[in-house]
């Protein structure tokens, strides 16, 4: 203990002559070097390492959608509608029993009423006389047509659908497939990249040799992936896809034309008619005097005839605009979701103005890769890279996503001046 305090002593001493505390003793001590730098560069390849997307193998994109949002709402709706009318339709016969009522003479028996009602809904005719001695006849099967009718109106409303199912969607499931999983490796060897040349960088001792050999990779291109691209740039002459897409909606536009056209051609012309004047002199009872030439009857059904027109004009109206619409974005093209991936390497579509007339197929998988927006793991990063991108200070120094994680971790993403200086001085 003695030895111990004589040393602490003696070190009192000579601090005190050199004029420093122990606490700025301690001050004037740094950190080596080689710790700090060792310290950064594991930050740096902790931060690289979080930013890789996982590797999806196996059963993957199982929820890819192969229909557009407003699609999948009017398919339900041009479908679905009809076949809702239908059980309506339905449900009120069962429930109501006959959908007609006949006044037959007082003297028919309770079996020759029922006689009448079911031979008056099965020919439905209505019987006026124009002349003394002529009938004028006039067909009112709309009303016992008309569940069949909703049934075959969503059978034709379903067959745009079959089109794209059989002739569109394999072919763009293949595209949005094998897309999507280029643009996510994309951008995992564009961080794998800069995690390579954070490696590069450590072990190089003459920073000149690593800024020179960068430099020279980007003058060759080595950064870029080109399949990806070209790949798109082929489906831009491609135009499968937008034609089956264009003749899906033509069709929806001219069967709703259609149904504009039955109802009013046919359910106009009965639509306000409640009774109407039936004939059973047919047949054995053409020659029987005490059965009366006409016999009125009512409709009972024709408030729910009248709630299917109307409703079925309405609804069939407020999706023309929608359909419209779908047919109005094959017109421009999404450059938002261009405009994000053109940070990865060789996605430069719309900055080498690469981007023609937006009629084809590319335009068609652009939609739904939007559509597929969940899918893309690699949108989410980048989407934040290019807001970060624009509020940064040095954004004629960023370009890619490539040179926003070099300068992330560590690294200038072009060669720092002092060494461009020094490098021109030596070589005058």
């Amino acid at each position: 203990m003695r030895g111990q305090d004589k040393a602490m002593c003696s070190e009192t001493i000579q601090r005190q002559q050199s004029g420093t505390s122990p606490r700025t003793a301690c001050h004037l001590r740094s950190p080596e070097p080689s710790s700090t730098m060792s310290l950064a560069h594991t930050a740096a390849e902790y931060m690289l390492s979080d930013a890789l997307l996982p590797d999806r193998r196996g059963p993957r994109l199982k929820g890819l959608h192969l229909e557009l949002p407003l699609d999948r709402m009017v398919k339900f709706v041009a479908v679905g509608f009809p076949l809702l009318l239908m059980s309506l339709a339905f449900a009120q016969e069962f429930t109501s029993g006959s959908p007609i009522s006949c006044f037959p003479p007082s003297n028919f028996s309770v079996r020759q009423a029922t006689y009448v009602d079911n031979s008056c809904w099965d020919s439905l005719v209505h019987h006026e006389q124009d002349e003394p001695g002529q009938f004028k006849t006039k067909s009112l099967w709309p009303h016992k047509a008309l569940p069949y009718s909703l049934l075959a109106l969503a059978m034709a409303m379903y067959l745009p659908v079959l089109l794209w199912q059989y002739a569109a969607a394999p072919a763009l499931s293949s595209d949005l497939l094998f897309i999507i999983s280029e643009l996510d490796k994309s951008y995992n060897r564009s961080i794998r990249l800069v995690q390579h040349m954070l490696k590069i960088r450590q072990k190089s001792s003459d920073p000149h040799v690593f800024w020179d050999e960068l430099e020279k990779a980007r003058k060759e291109r080595y950064f870029e992936f080109p399949l990806l691209e070209r790949y798109l740039a082929c489906k831009q002459r491609s135009h499968s896809l937008v034609a089956t897409y264009l003749l899906r909606n033509a069709l929806l536009l001219l069967f709703t034309s259609a149904i504009y056209l039955y109802l009013g051609h046919f359910h106009l012309d009965v639509f306000f008619q409640e009774e109407f004047s039936c004939s059973i002199k047919t047949g054995l009872l053409s020659d029987e005097t005490h059965v009366p030439n006409l016999i009125t009857c009512r409709l009972t059904s024709l408030s729910i005839f009248q709630i299917v027109s109307l409703s079925s004009v309405a609804v069939y109206t407020l999706l023309v605009p929608v359909i419209i619409y779908n047919l109005t974005r094959l017109c421009r093209w999404d450059k938002r979701l261009l405009s994000i991936y053109e940070m990865l390497p060789a996605f430069d579509l719309l900055s080498r103005k690469m981007l023609g007339c937006p009629i084809n197929d590319l335009n068609v998988i652009l939609l739904f890769l939007r559509a597929n927006i969940s899918e893309l793991i690699s949108f989410s990063w980048l989407n934040v890279l290019c807001v970060l991108k624009d509020t940064t200070n040095q954004k004629h120094n960023i370009d890619t996503v490539v040179d926003f994680m070099t300068l992330l971790a560590g690294l200038e993403p072009s060669k720092p001046k002092h060494l461009t200086h020094r490098a021109c001085d030596e070589h005058p």
